[in-house]
């Protein structure tokens, strides 16, 4: 096992106990004020307490969203440390419930920016907070039939990214490298997230083109390193030699089924990732990932907070906005061997620096319903 997956995975078993004894000496459900009503909005809020509820700072990806959060609270003369942390750990339960606290401590004067962690769970959040009078921006998961717009002000935007036609091109990359034919396997998220879903859709349409290639096996590996190094063992004694690619819907998969594989002593299967953290990059430059899709989760994590703020402050009214503002992509680069050197100088070896009042420069349209 190389250095750098080990301190990964050492690394993130004691961020988790970390993350469960806090949890266990932390919030308790509470409930919620109800006196504004739905999509009653205060006309504006003084001072709002910001808020980032999200899965674990373990992890690269949610890292690099919070670094953007704090780089927004930092650019309105706030410390960092004034941005208040909602961790999950994964649990749409206790997102639920930390938001619900959270609201009822700041009788509803605050702004949060939210990955919901499943999309049923989202409406539910969403709800709590237009009935408490605050303010919040989602980002990736929430069901096709909840808008932003039918929530007045309150629900100020949803961003997510448009998965499938990257997650399609890494495919067609990780094909192209098999030599057009052979056994795939495809690790992927919790089942219920929207990435997941489009994730796994793009690697079945560029299957589409390759009759030759067999997808062995789809299963979750729920975002997680050591589940997807049980899981790619588990296909391993399966599937044994049968198996000639890997597709993988995160960075974060990628690394346990690196790990599963060197256990075996097998070094040279080709595998695609996605998020395009630096772990990962570096990877590719060392040609141990074919390729890796970027998010910028950084700016998704500055820009969701600022729109929630803002809102909030009443700098803008969500409800005056084209609907191309409520639901929107954020954008996504392609990173592979020939490129990640030049990505890696363009994005990662600098802190990037953005306009946080620009809030749908770098967006990518609005989201599209099938």
């Amino acid at each position: 096992m190389s250095t750098f997956i080990k301190d990964f995975i050492d690394h993130e078993v004691m961020s988790r106990r970390k993350l469960l004894l806090a949890g266990a000496a932390g919030m308790a459900t509470m409930a919620v004020p109800g006196a504004f009503g739905r999509g009653q909005a205060r006309a504006a809020l003084t001072d709002p307490t910001i808020a980032w509820s999200y899965r674990d700072r373990a992890s690269a990806y949610w890292n690099s969203v919070l670094s953007g959060g704090e780089a927004f609270v930092e650019s309105i003369g706030r410390s960092k440390s004034d941005l208040v942390s909602l961790i999950s750990e994964g649990s749409s339960e206790k997102s639920l419930s930390d938001i619900r606290t959270f609201l009822a401590r700041t009788n509803g004067n605050c702004a949060i920016a939210c990955d919901p962690n499943d999309s049923p769970n989202a409406r539910p959040i969403v709800e709590s907070v237009a009935a408490a009078g605050a303010y919040i921006s989602t980002i990736w998961n929430k069901t096709d039939d909840l808008h932003p717009w039918d929530f007045g002000d309150n629900y100020v935007s949803h961003m997510t990214w448009s998965d499938e036609q990257p997650a399609e091109q890494t495919a067609r990359i990780l094909f192209e490298a098999m030599g057009g034919s052979g056994g795939v396997v495809h690790l992927g998220g919790i089942a219920a997230n929207n990435p997941a879903v489009e994730r796994l859709a793009g690697l079945h349409n560029a299957l589409a083109d390759f009759p030759e290639i067999e997808l062995l096996d789809a299963q979750p590996a729920d975002w997680d390193t050591t589940k997807a190094a049980q899981l790619m063992s588990s296909f391993l004694t399966r599937y044994g030699d049968r198996i000639t690619g890997v597709h993988c819907a995160a960075d974060n998969i990628a690394y346990g089924v690196i790990e599963a594989l060197r256990a075996e002593g097998i070094t040279d299967m080709p595998i695609v990732a996605y998020d395009g953290n630096p772990e990962a990059v570096k990877l590719v430059m060392d040609g141990q990932l074919l390729a890796t899709v970027f998010t910028n989760p950084f700016w998704g994590g500055g820009i969701s907070a600022a729109l929630a703020y803002h809102a909030a402050i009443g700098t803008f009214k969500p409800s005056e906005e084209p609907q191309e503002h409520r639901e929107f992509y954020g954008p996504t680069v392609l990173i592979t061997q020939a490129d990640a050197a030049e990505f890696q100088a363009q994005y990662l070896d600098s802190t990037p620096e953005y306009d946080w009042e620009d809030f749908w420069g770098p967006s990518n349209g609005q989201i599209q319903y099938r």
